[in-house]
């Protein structure tokens, strides 16, 4: 008894050091730590779907199909080297389902469930590490004081509501769905399992399909592809700004800026991509062309709402114009919300950069809108998000376009697809060497863990500076 009492608390012991080294490290780099468990998991799924039972044939799924799909999955993006719907057997499919909702929950927010779970409690370090994935700022330079997303004291609140409308919408985007597959002649009991499958591809903008002919089927099903764009759009517009929603409805002056940039920013990009596509395939016979009115615009609409992350798809974009493919890059490369399902630079991003312009050329000394004032360290972040997130799409397209000598405008379509987590594909990604998927699964995994806080991890510790510099203003422009 009393050899087994000592082993117990040299064990403790053992826990208690372990314990206080992971918390060492998650409260002084909660960035760096998020990275670790979203790696973790790439890890984990990629193990899963080597499985010979995860294929349908028995097989065991060579390295870089493996690891490019566990990216793609947890990462939610939906690009694929191989048929999806034809690969992968039931227990594949069920693997790739829980991946990208537990990858839909975010980096940061996910590293900070997992800290409830240790801990058994929300404590001020989860806070700040949840509260990052709303606010990069918390991430990037500390705790910050001006016009916060989600203040920390919500941030229990938000995490309810990010685990509540996953579950509830999911399953009311099922529920609607499952009516349309009855129609298209899929079988009750596969509808059963492919409603909620769509569903969940829709809400975590994946684009995964279950079936090998994808949305082919349905492509005329205006209820079906509906509820498909509603479901994109709920799951791209952030989890903050559908907490927002939820507090106060439709006061839109109680609403947040970042609420308001969001919606404002989405929209107005969603029917302006759907008014240059309109323009530039009208006259495609493999796209547009061979349309009629409503069909035509029905599906420029279905096509600018998922190159916003969606990636689904019913026409073939590998025949769309170069310059088509120009402007779906320029959509995905901006992406969706912050702390959304969606990918890119995110839109509030892309609004705060075009307010910074407007007012610079207004010759105003401050950033404004709706009565509120942007401050510079906003800005500044802006600027780092769409720095770094362009020098990452620049390297990746010139080193795939390099090991596989392809096109440049469909390298340049597939790596910013990949990094901003889109999924669609001008065809090339499943004819990838196997260097080219490992440099589209790095894109990815880069794109999704967000490019402040990638910079957060790489940075050592943030100093602080108690002295200012002589002023010289060089000639830009």
């Amino acid at each position: 008894m009393a050899g087994a009492a000592a082993w117990q608390r040299r064990w403790a012991r053992n826990w208690d050091r372990v314990a206080d080294g992971a918390r060492a490290f998650t409260t002084s780099s909660p960035a760096r730590f998020a990275i670790l468990v979203f790696s973790a998991l790439v890890l984990l799924f990629t193990a899963l779907l080597s499985l010979p039972a995860a294929s349908a044939d028995g097989q065991v799924t060579p390295l870089a199909d493996a690891v490019f799909t566990a990216v793609s999955t947890i990462c939610v993006t939906g690009l694929s080297t191989v048929n999806m719907g034809e690969h992968w057997s039931p227990f594949g499919q069920v693997l790739i389902y829980v991946g990208v909702n537990i990858g839909a929950l975010g980096v940061l927010t996910l590293a900070s469930i997992l800290g409830m779970i240790i801990s058994k409690r929300l404590g001020l370090r989860a806070k700040l590490i949840a509260a990052g994935d709303t606010n990069p700022l918390r991430v990037h330079g500390g705790p910050v004081n001006e016009g916060q997303t989600v203040r920390l004291g919500e941030v229990g609140q938000l995490l309810r509501t990010v685990a509540l409308s996953t579950v509830v919408i999911e399953a009311g985007l099922a529920i609607l769905l499952y009516p349309s597959l009855l129609v298209g002649g899929v079988n009750p009991v596969t509808a059963i399992w492919e409603a909620p499958y769509f569903a969940a591809m829709a809400f975590t903008n994946t684009g995964f399909s279950p079936n090998a002919n994808g949305l082919t089927p349905f492509a005329t099903d205006y209820v079906f592809m509906s509820v498909l764009m509603i479901g994109v759009f709920l799951g791209s517009i952030g989890f903050p700004v559908i907490f927002t929603l939820w507090r106060h409805q439709w006061h839109v002056r109680r609403w947040s800026l970042h609420t308001k940039l969001t919606l404002i920013t989405t929209v107005i990009l969603f029917f302006a991509g759907a008014a240059v596509f309109v323009t530039l395939e009208y006259d495609n016979p493999a796209t547009f062309g061979g349309m009629d009115a409503w069909d035509t615009a029905f599906q420029s609409m279905f096509l600018s709402a998922m190159t916003r992350s969606g990636g689904f798809s019913v026409v073939d974009i590998g025949q769309l114009h170069g310059s088509s493919l120009l402007v779906g890059s320029m959509l995905m490369f901006v992406g969706g919300g912050s702390a959304s399902t969606a990918g890119g630079i995110k839109v509030t991003t892309l609004a705060v950069l075009a307010l910074s312009v407007w007012s610079e050329a207004k010759g105003r000394p401050s950033v404004q809108a709706f009565g509120r004032r942007i401050p510079s360290d906003v800005q500044r972040v802006a600027l780092s998000v769409v720095a770094w997130g362009a020098t990452i799409v620049a390297v990746s397209t010139i080193t795939i376009a390099q090991l596989t000598k392809a096109p440049v405008d469909e390298v340049l379509f597939d790596v910013v697809s990949g990094f901003a987590t889109v999924g669609l594909s001008s065809g090339l990604t499943q004819d990838l060497p196997d260097p080219a998927i490992y440099v589209l699964a790095a894109t990815m995994f880069m794109g999704r863990v967000g490019t402040v806080t990638l910079a957060a991890a790489v940075a050592a510790s943030t100093r602080s500076q108690l002295y200012a510099l002589p002023v010289e203003r060089p000639i830009v422009g």
